[in-house]
């Protein structure tokens, strides 16, 4: 990939590369200490989506910025996964993440809430594609267990189809939408 073909925008260090949207959500210097005095090195946390229900992250380590950056977005996309979303805005349903000493609750929201959420989730819904949904960190501020506690969440939320399928059903059966029929007879 030709460093020309990506456009830097935005003060958050978003960048588009052919389809995909990414978002920078954290850069930590980090120093080894040699007989000749420091050594830095720089990690990136980056947010890879496609903006339609598929999104990755990654952490790049390197001696630069840029190369480190390049490594996180490489390992995103990798490790890109699917999330069924409803109406193409929101999720299907509420649903709890949970990494390390990171909880993490996350919300469908009717249309028009926006993106309620802080931080590196905020980064992870807008590179997803969702527009609506109230999220809340509860336990830590470390972007690295909110990342990895929002992605468990995500992992575990289902479309109706899914559930309809798992449980042999029709999705009419698992929303709640009863023929009239059934209905008629349980009013006589």
């Amino acid at each position: 990939m030709a460093r020309d073909s990506r456009r830097q925008s935005g003060r958050h260090g978003d960048r588009e590369d052919s389809d995909f949207v990414e978002k920078l959500v954290a850069i930590n210097r980090v120093a080894k200490v040699v007989k000749g005095g420091r050594r830095f090195g720089f990690s990136a946390i980056v947010v890879v989506g496609d903006g339609k229900g598929r999104v990755g992250a990654g952490l790049g380590k390197a001696r630069e910025v840029p190369e480190a950056i390049r490594k996180g977005t490489e390992q995103a996309k990798r490790l890109m996964v699917r999330v069924p979303l409803r109406e193409g805005r929101t999720l299907h349903h509420d649903t709890i993440g949970r990494f390390g000493a990171g909880h993490v609750v996350v919300r469908a929201a009717p249309a028009g809430t926006g993106i309620i959420a802080g931080g590196p989730m905020r980064a992870i819904f807008e590179c997803l594609g969702v527009h609506d949904v109230v999220a809340k960190s509860i336990g830590t501020a470390n972007p690295h267990n909110m990342i990895k506690a929002t992605f468990e969440a995500l992992k575990s939320v289902s479309s109706p189809r899914q559930v309809a399928a798992r449980r042999g059903r029709k999705v009419g059966e698992i929303l709640g939408r009863p023929e009239e029929e059934v209905v008629v007879e349980a009013v006589e």
